[in-house]
């Protein structure tokens, strides 16, 4: 199974690209641009990697976002990732990063997006993998937050194709941030949200109702309200599945318990998909992986979640046939 999972060219649409800062270049531009971390060495750092919920995650995470400070930082941070994508067979990847996480640190805007989309243009031309960047909010932090970096985005709309949620899910509904979504989908953004991680299965419920989301991202706990599973069935809406994220945040108690096949056999298009690999354990194969030890997944459930990815992307359709076309080949 894992020589299948590697040869398949897959797509990755559910990846914080801060979440990709793995420990070894966190001390190196760290040292470049003068900062001092709070762990003495990569292993010390490592070692806090033990979550037992969200907030105790995200507090790790802002934390590493410290020393991206330039350009060349987003950029290196961005082809490290890239790099592990292509060993992964990535051919498209849809990425997450989120802007007010540097813009609070006086991190200017531009340096951030300008950062990360010269790497993945070069990665486009170089590695083959296209690409889509989804800017998103901070739900932890007030809507008006949210409107005020707007513009910013908007400005930038060359460079970023959708618009996100994540961040802090519990007491955060996605219906706090109705009006700047129900903005970006007038302008033409894609627009997706977290929901139903650890929050309930009325966020799910908000995110499809109230903010008109493309995508449902995590959602597992959709499946607790039989009606609203069946909706997201009939409506083709995809989730982006993270299973390591989901174990590592206590989602799951056990991967054997994860509920992707039920998914599967629900009507879900689910896909598979790495969120914050420097953290969580593994990048998108290694998710396949561990989860096919765990579930034992078939020959025919892998592809179907390959193919998937594939449809669910914010591809165009002419190019969502060829990649269709170039996995059935393999297949």
């Amino acid at each position: 199974m894992n020589e299948l999972i590697q040869i398949l060219p897959k797509a990755e649409l559910h990846m914080h690209i801060e979440g990709s800062l793995e420990p070894e270049l966190m001390f190196k531009l760290a040292k470049r641009n003068g900062i001092k971390l709070p762990d003495a060495s990569v292993d010390e750092l490592r070692a806090k990697y033990n979550f037992n919920n969200l907030q105790e995650f995200l507090d790790i995470y802002y934390q590493g976002c410290a020393v991206l400070q330039t350009e060349q930082d987003f950029y290196d941070l961005a082809w490290a990732y890239l790099e592990n994508a292509k060993q992964d067979n990535v051919v498209h990847t849809e990425i997450f990063y989120d802007p007010q996480s540097h813009t609070d640190r006086g991190i200017p805007f531009e340096t951030t997006i300008n950062g990360l989309h010269r790497a993945f243009t070069d990665a486009q031309q170089q590695l083959g993998i296209s690409f889509h960047i989804i800017a998103c909010f901070l739900r932890h932090l007030p809507e008006q937050d949210a409107i005020d970096i707007y513009p910013e985005i908007y400005k930038h709309k060359d460079k970023i194709y959708g618009i996100g949620l994540d961040s802090s899910e519990l007491g955060h509904p996605p219906e706090k941030y109705k009006r700047v979504f129900a903005q970006a989908k007038k302008d033409g953004f894609k627009v997706v949200a977290h929901a139903g991680e650890e929050g309930p299965a009325d966020y799910v419920k908000q995110a499809i109702e109230l903010l008109d989301v493309d995508r449902i991202d995590h959602g597992n706990h959709c499946l607790d309200d039989d009606i609203l599973t069946a909706h997201i069935a009939k409506q083709g809406l995809a989730l982006t599945v993270c299973p390591l994220s989901n174990l590592k945040l206590r989602v799951v108690k056990d991967l054997k318990d994860h509920p992707i096949k039920t998914m599967l056999k629900k009507g879900l298009m689910a896909t598979i998909n790495s969120d914050d690999p420097a953290y969580f354990g593994g990048y998108i194969n290694e998710n396949f992986m561990h989860l096919n030890d765990a579930v034992g997944l078939t020959e025919n459930e892998i592809f179907t979640l390959v193919e998937n990815s594939f449809k669910a992307s914010f591809l165009p359709d002419d190019i969502k046939k060829i990649h269709l076309q170039a996995l059935h080949s393999v297949w």
